[in-house]
């Protein structure tokens, strides 16, 4: 698709939020998040997860006397509708300095490190299940239709003793039981 001049284009954003509006949530402060979820790396631009939306959102207003959250959306791009987020415009709390955040990051870098998997032990085999699994593997299709062929029998005299009634007296008021089968489609 080409561009035409009577395609609309976007315009260019302020590159900061030039508003005086400030949420009515409480500040959030930075040692109450955690160090990963805060990126100081430039600290003219610092940016950090919003706790309600899970949304990376800069900060504006660093060389003025209130920072805070620029506006967001909740949803992501292109996929969910755009509701504003409630901690749009929400004042930020500097309670730790760059070296404090890098050293906490650094840490908790450490911790994750450290960290080893489990390992997986296998479950513990007993002779009986041991035996099961070996006469498995052993089994061939010839095999299982001797098994069947074997119990074919049993299977017989078990039906041929559901068939017969039961002795005693039968209920008077209810309809009597069919003995025989029922034979659908012969």
């Amino acid at each position: 698709m080409s561009i035409t001049a009577a395609m609309p284009t976007a315009k260019k954003r302020p590159r900061r939020t030039r508003t005086k509006r400030v949420s009515h949530l409480p500040a959030i402060k930075l040692s109450s998040l955690l160090p990963s979820h805060i990126d100081l790396h430039d600290p003219l631009k610092p940016s950090l997860v919003c706790g309600d939306c899970g949304t990376w959102a800069p900060v504006t207003g660093m060389q003025s006397k209130l920072q805070k959250l620029v506006p967001h959306h909740t949803g992501r791009a292109d996929v969910a509708a755009a509701f504003r987020c409630r901690s749009s415009n929400r004042r930020i709390e500097w309670d730790m300095t760059i070296p404090e955040w890098h050293q906490a990051l650094t840490d908790a870098v450490k911790d994750a490190a450290s960290r080893q998997a489990t390992t997986v032990l296998p479950k513990a085999f007993s002779p009986a299940t041991d035996q099961t699994l070996q006469a498995r593997a052993q089994r061939t299709p010839a095999g299982r239709l001797a098994d069947w062929n074997a119990v074919l029998p049993r299977v017989a005299a078990t039906d041929a003793h559901r068939q017969v009634a039961p002795a005693g007296d039968a209920p008077a008021q209810s309809p009597t039981v069919p003995l025989d089968k029922l034979r659908i489609g012969h």
